[in-house]
Formats: structure tokens, sequence, C-alpha cells
């Protein structure tokens, strides 16, 4: 990644389990593709109710050479849910990216596997 990681934390203290929990998502969406250029991570304490739990939102902001990647108020109660859920979302976007860039290099999408995952087992 050519611009570090920022993982900001909005109404709520910062978290060392979850920073890291972050960076290791991160980690996995390079390996999947090596080309993002800069990711962006917010969490944020979005609701305070005595009846409900308290309910978390994760933001994902990424750029992919031409393209910029967002996801954003992914909410749950369990911070954890959240982030699992919002970097899901970026793994399909960036998919969806690879596979659009295969198609318009003249790569027919039967050479692409069908898991959505953008690499191919060679």
């Amino acid at each position: 990644m050519k611009k570090p990681v920022q993982i900001k934390f909005l109404g709520m203290e910062r978290s060392p389990a979850l920073e890291a929990a972050a960076r290791a998502k991160i980690d996995k969406l390079e390996f999947f593709c090596s080309e993002i250029v800069s990711c962006c991570t917010s969490f944020e304490l979005v609701h305070k109710h005595q009846q409900q739990g308290r309910a978390y939102s994760v933001r994902i902001d990424a750029t992919v050479p031409g393209h910029e990647l967002t996801v954003s108020r992914v909410c749950d109660e369990d911070v954890y849910v959240a982030l699992r859920t919002a970097f899901d979302g970026m793994k399909r976007q960036i998919a969806d990216v690879a596979q659009q860039r295969h198609v318009r290099d003249g790569e027919s999408l039967k050479s692409l596997p069908q898991d959505g995952t953008g690499r191919t087992d060679s």
C-alpha cells in the first residue's frame, strides 16, 4: 500500500484489539488485491440507548487505480460483526473492479473464477 493505513475511532476510545483486527482485515484485502493505494477505516459509536445495546458503525474508504471505493454505515451491536460485514462488502467491490478490468482488457468472463474472488488458480 502506497499510503499508510488510517484507522479512526469516533465517539469511542481507541481499542488496540479492534485496531489489530482492522489491520488484519486490511492485510487480507491487500493480499487479495495488491493494487490498493490507500485504505481508511472508521469506527463510530452511533447510538446510546438504554433499552437496546450500543450500535457501532464501520466505514471503509479504499482507493485502487481509477476507483474510489466506499462501504459506509455498516451497523451492528457487535463491532467485530460490523467490521467483518464491512470488509466483506469491500472485498466484493474490489472483485467487481477486477472483473471490469479483465473484461475491459479483452479477457472473457469465462476465464475468471466463479467464486467472485477475482483470482485465477494459475
